[in-house]
């Protein structure tokens, strides 16, 4: 058995069988787990015998004839900053290790497990979420199974981590500006930020993110993504953004030729410094897509200027919102400092400046309407840069830079579906992610050309971790 190997359709397939049991499966993670994460560090949490005696229930179920769901016995690993019933959540922050362990599960971990998914502990993530790379004070540095020194991308960098070196074929991520793709292109997965609302936050407290954030499944395939998803989407009365359910489940619409029509490019987005080896990466994998017979629209300019701003404010006002209190307290000095200066921002933040920063989300997604009218989708690199060495930032063409993830937060503000696929790698064996853009709520249309990039491209990406 291996989660690198096989797809989660499949392991489904094996445990409704009976080929396979969710206590194998879960066991395998286990396994997985015990003889990796000491290198990899993925997860802040497991919970052995809680996840075997879940397992053990799902088999009894099965042997009874029941129908435990679309996603029997599969094993996931939960982002750190939701709830998974019986462990702690600890939002990667030392300020909150010694909390009591969840009595609830989020919505998104609710639906999961009502789907069949095992959990098997907590993965980890940096403070709060707040940057594209994965350390905190509590758990370290998360590192990535395709270079150790190396990290895997944030937030969502433990989930992605678990997924790419075999840990788990499942996990939970999120995306407040990136935090599901840059993980997903810096390991080698395919990941999506779905529409906001299609996966219901729901949770009783508001976002800490405000109305960046969306929450999703993550995985090695976007067909296993969209099957996950399927199990995912849906209104929740506690969420007053969550969209209606799709008409038709997505997963079987990825069946077959899913060759987009026509396409439009923008190699920089109009304002970008892309590193050479990532430009060279992507602009390959566009053109085999175009020899595959989609047209490509080239688009050289969608923004004149990074949007970033926008998304600074809003979620530095998030961030003062939930932690501003603090300041001045004991507590204070035990925030990680980059973070300390994050909140610092949004205590300064002045309400007309929140409400310009509201008004940029409108403009934002009428440059990317515009963008789009010749085409339905629009693709870019999913990063400016390559994945940082661990505790330094992303490099663009070998120099430091804190823009290697500027082509990520515009569509938190935007709101339109975005994911990442792996289009090559890079001279030392890194991945590099192409981003697929689609208008608003077309998710289906982004999934499938996401599955249209998997099957053009072929890719193998295996991770060297044994």
């Amino acid at each position: 058995m291996d989660f690198r190997r096989t797809t989660v359709a499949a392991l489904v397939a094996q445990v409704r069988s009976g080929e396979l049991s969710a206590t194998e499966l879960v066991t395998h993670a286990i396994d997985r787990i015990a003889a990796l994460d000491g290198q990899i560090n993925a997860f802040s949490q497991h919970d052995p015998e809680r996840s075997l005696a879940a397992a053990a229930l799902i088999d009894r179920r099965l042997q009874a004839g029941e129908d435990v769901g679309p996603l029997a016995g599969i094993p996931i690993g939960v982002k750190d900053l939701e709830d998974a019933e019986g462990y702690v959540t600890t939002f990667g922050s030392d300020l909150h290790v010694a909390d009591p362990p969840a009595d609830r599960n989020s919505v998104l971990v609710e639906r999961l497990t009502a789907a069949g998914c095992v959990v098997v502990g907590k993965t980890n993530t940096p403070e709060f979420g707040f940057k594209g790379v994965t350390d905190n004070v509590p758990f370290g540095a998360t590192t990535n199974p395709w270079d150790p020194s190396r990290t895997p991308g944030g937030s969502s960098g433990g989930s992605a981590a678990a997924i790419a070196a075999g840990m788990v074929p499942l996990a939970t991520g999120s995306d407040g500006g990136g935090s599901i793709r840059i993980p997903s292109a810096l390991c080698g997965l395919s990941g999506i930020k779905t529409s906001q609302g299609r996966v219901p936050l729901g949770d009783p407290a508001p976002s800490g993110t405000g109305l960046l954030s969306v929450r999703g499944p993550m995985t090695r395939t976007i067909r296993d993504a969209a099957l996950a998803l399927d199990a995912s989407v849906g209104p929740h009365p506690l969420d007053v953004f969550a969209l209606p359910a799709p008409q038709q489940a997505w997963a079987p619409q990825l069946d077959g030729d899913v060759l987009p029509p026509r396409i439009a490019y923008s190699p920089t987005m109009g304002y970008a410094t892309v590193d050479r080896e990532v430009a060279a990466v992507v602009e390959a994998a566009v053109r085999q897509l175009e020899a595959a017979g989609t047209e490509v629209v080239e688009v050289p300019m969608v923004f004149e200027s990074d949007p970033v701003m926008a998304w600074v404010h809003i979620w530095t006002t998030s961030r003062a919102r939930t932690q501003g209190r603090l300041k001045g307290t004991p507590e204070w000095e035990r925030i990680d400092p980059e973070l300390r200066d994050q909140i610092e921002m949004g205590l300064r933040i002045t309400g007309v400046q929140y409400a310009e920063a509201i008004d940029a989300c409108h403009l934002i997604n009428a440059q990317l309407e515009a963008a789009m009218q010749e085409a339905p989708l629009l693709v870019c690199p999913t990063l400016a840069g390559q994945a940082p060495v661990l505790g330094r930032p992303g490099t663009i063409d070998g120099v430091e830079s804190p823009t290697w993830v500027s082509f990520t937060p515009f569509l938190n503000l935007s709101r339109n579906p975005g994911g990442s696929v792996c289009a090559g790698f890079t001279g030392s064996g890194l991945p590099v992610g192409l981003q697929v853009i689609g208008r608003q709520r077309d998710d289906i249309g982004v999934l499938r050309c996401l599955a249209a990039f998997e099957d053009v491209l072929g890719i193998d990406r295996l991770t060297p971790v044994v």
